[in-house]
């Protein structure tokens, strides 16, 4: 991978230690955004309220995602390494905050700051490499950050577990903010300051102009429009396969554990397809196929309920195949306004968020529906439409092409 160096770079700077300052970062963000999860019992009972009101710290932090519109044209405005250090600012004094304040007013801000940092910090880090990393070597680059994404769950979520057992629900909090800091101070070290240069654009900071540019490019809404219906049908099922899994097998709390391991592995193996094949592939084709096998294998998975082995195994490839595609439409979405990246991102995290409270709501009335099969076949129906999106949106389009406006398009 090559990142330009530029005047006044500090030693210690090259790519290498780049991506691993920001996978750290990006480690504890997401850490910290998805360790409530499993763990809102235990924060009810550490802050004496009901298990709702945990639930709506969840959804409280989900919303953050749409402040996104906001930010990610702030990076594009006043600099790439600003915006990830007032990402990292915002999740330390939220994690701090929250393990010397043991109340639910501060426990939910800390949910909002973590929230917020991953909608500050998110959309600069992808517009940055997009901007640093040449296209041809993308996939591999925004593949190696987005294994941060597995590593919480992998990593991240059991240390936390470990860190409640031994000291306390409180302890994660702290546990997050120091290692904050040394992700703060790694970006330090390792990211040029940012430069005011004539290439880089003015964007403008207002949601309705954001919105305004991004609907104005026909590739740019129709990937829009992609995400939102890829990532609505992974949360619709994601709502409702530990349901399946505990009605058709009779799980446990261990064993639903289980499962979420395999996702997590799932997920660092999508990842790892996308770092080492997505590049040789081409990002074009490997979302569509991506898509294209997501949608067959939401179809399959009401029929591999035969066995507990046949039903994980129909999880991991369902996973694996939408996180393949979704980090490489991560990967492929930086190139799409290379004049106004972090505003594309921002427009990809906030159509994300939208599909995701989307398919959460969808979810439950599917599984009352139909069961398994109902959820199956709309996740894929949703998946195949937004799909065709995407085909139809970037059919003329290739690396280094000026967008078009769909005033100009055919």
């Amino acid at each position: 991978m090559t990142m330009t160096k530029r005047n006044g770079t500090p030693r210690g700077s090259g790519p290498g230690w780049q991506i691993g300052a920001a996978f750290l970062s990006r480690l504890v963000i997401n850490t910290a955004r998805r360790f409530i999860y499993p763990f809102a019992p235990v924060l009810s009972r550490g802050l004496d309220i009901p298990l709702t009101a945990v639930a709506s710290m969840i959804a409280v932090n989900q919303f953050t995602g749409l402040l996104s519109l906001i930010f990610g044209p702030m990076g594009d405005r006043w600099g790439y390494r600003n915006l990830m250090l007032a990402g990292m600012g915002a999740l330390i004094i939220g994690m701090l905050i929250a393990g010397c304040l043991p109340f639910y007013t501060t426990v939910l801000v800390a949910m909002v700051l973590a929230g917020l940092s991953k909608s500050i910090f998110d959309p600069s880090i992808l517009a940055y490499a997009g901007h640093r990393v040449p296209y041809a070597r993308r996939g591999m680059a925004i593949g190696l950050l987005e294994i941060s994404w597995a590593g919480s769950s992998l990593v991240g979520i059991p240390l936390a577990g470990l860190l409640i057992d031994g000291y306390g629900w409180r302890a994660p909090f702290f546990g997050l903010g120091i290692l904050g800091v040394l992700g703060a101070l790694a970006l330090c070290i390792t990211f040029p300051r940012d430069r005011r240069s004539s290439s880089r654009p003015v964007a403008q900071g207002s949601p309705g102009r954001t919105l305004k540019r991004l609907a104005g490019e026909r590739s740019a809404l129709c990937a829009m429009l992609f995400t939102f219906c890829i990532s609505g049908a992974n949360d619709c099922l994601f709502v409702t396969y530990g349901i399946w899994l505990e009605q058709r097998f009779g799980l446990s709390v261990v064993a639903l554990g289980l499962s979420a391991t395999v996702i997590g592995l799932a997920e660092l193996t999508g990842e790892g397809a996308v770092a080492t094949l997505s590049d040789r592939v081409g990002l074009k084709l490997s979302i569509i196929t991506g898509g294209m096998l997501s949608g067959l294998c939401y179809l399959m998975l009401p029929f591999m309920g035969r066995s507990l082995p046949l039903a994980l195994t129909g999880l991991f490839l369902l996973f694996l195949s939408f996180e393949f595609t979704i980090v490489g439409t991560i990967s492929f979405f930086t190139e799409l306004l290379p004049d106004a990246r972090a505003t594309m991102m921002s427009g990809y995290m906030a159509s994300a968020g939208i599909g995701r409270v989307c398919g959460a709501l969808i979810g439950g009335p599917l599984w009352m529906m139909g069961g398994i099969e109902a959820v199956g076949t709309g996740a894929a129906l949703m998946t195949g439409a937004g799909t065709l999106f995407l085909i139809w949106g970037i059919r003329d389009w290739h690396p280094g092409m000026a967008p078009v406006r769909q005033s100009r398009a055919s």
